[in-house]
């Protein structure tokens, strides 16, 4: 934001582009990090040991099945470095999150990359674009970018499949399911699978989570993950020391505790959604359902970066979507309603509508 403020001259910024929570973070989470002041000089709990228990507790599961990351995307890497090596291969999504396709190219493994149906995983061809060598399987459910799902009958049955080709191997590939936007799904969409329950059933089932989202702690970068007690000890193995920040533990912690923090994240990105898809659905300008708290808007024959610049001119910082394969789109966060209200304005200045 400060570069865009300073290299264009402007006053005033409204990001709109990394999918963040602009209601902030839960005051509980501020005053356990103020009082965690004190203890700033000493290195952190290299286990988080304390935030893995209140993960835990609160999913109902022992602390073994819980490990924690620098962001989801750390443990996105950590299961690339653990499970991975050349020669081997993971199956994702065209248009997913694109740190699985990094991670497998880190380890010099195949991205096998299979189309989506309907801008969502297309989980029967995923199933059958495994071969002997894949390790890792990524689902994002809902997808960035896209916003899209996967239901619980979806995932059951590929689960299914995937079990059924594991009895057949020595050892066992794993289906990482990232929910990344899981408070907003699994309160917003009643086929929305729970991961935590699958696991009982499917051991080979690996569910992330993060504290970036809904819980507004994006800056301190605290991720979570839930699997097998096996594959949680292998990835604690590589895990970097002292990997989650005191302020870190302590603030991710404090929101957890906080249950009224996700629900009014949740209720802005509906009341917002009451407002922006009607106006966008007048102007003529097509949206993809999203159940998370943003937005994949159709630009076409507009170039999406064409008009991710021109609302940068005007102050509104949204994402171009070329990397993800959509040059006609762009992607925007779920903002306050002022903050909705001037992109919707700007919007329509650019198209000239």
């Amino acid at each position: 934001m400060e570069s865009v403020r300073r290299e264009r001259g402007l006053k005033k910024i409204i990001k709109l582009a990394s999918n963040e929570n602009p209601l902030g973070p839960s005051t509980k989470a501020l005053a356990a990090m103020r009082k965690a002041e004190k203890s700033l000089f000493l290195y952190p709990d290299g286990a988080s040991t304390s935030l893995r228990a209140a993960l835990a507790q609160k999913a109902g599961v022992t602390p073994h099945r819980v490990i924690v990351g620098a962001g989801s995307d750390e443990l996105i890497e950590l299961l690339g470095k653990t499970f991975l090596n050349p020669g081997d291969s993971i199956v994702v999504s065209d248009h997913a999150f694109i740190r699985y396709k990094m991670a497998g190219e880190l380890m010099g493994a195949e991205v096998i990359t299979v189309p989506m149906r309907l801008y969502t995983h297309d989980l029967t061809a995923m199933a059958a674009a495994v071969r002997e060598n894949t390790k890792l399987v990524f689902i994002a459910n809902p997808n960035n970018p896209t916003g899209t799902y996967n239901t619980r009958t979806e995932l059951s049955g590929f689960l299914k499949q995937i079990g059924q080709l594991n009895e057949r191997r020595e050892a066992p590939m794993l289906v990482v399911v990232d929910e990344a936007y899981y408070e907003y799904a699994s309160t917003l969409q009643k086929d929305y699978p729970e991961t935590l329950a699958l696991q009982k059933e499917y051991p080979y089932l690996m569910t992330l989570r993060t504290f970036s989202k809904a819980h507004a702690l994006a800056g301190l970068r605290v991720g979570y993950g839930f699997g097998d007690p096996s594959v949680i000890t292998a990835l604690d193995q590589v895990r970097p020391p002292f990997n989650i920040s005191v302020l870190g533990q302590v603030g991710a912690e404090a929101s957890l505790k906080d249950t009224a923090q996700a629900k009014r994240a949740i209720r802005l990105v509906v009341s917002e959604r009451k407002k922006i898809l009607p106006v966008l659905s007048k102007l003529g300008i097509p949206v993809v359902p999203s159940a998370g708290n943003f937005i994949l808007i159709d630009l076409s024959p507009r170039k999406g970066a064409e008009v991710f610049e021109s609302l940068m001119n005007r102050g509104i910082i949204v994402r171009s979507m070329d990397e993800y394969g959509f040059p006609n789109h762009i992607r925007v966060t779920y903002g306050l309603p002022r903050e909705n209200q001037q992109f919707l304005q700007a919007l329509t200045e650019v198209l000239g509508r």
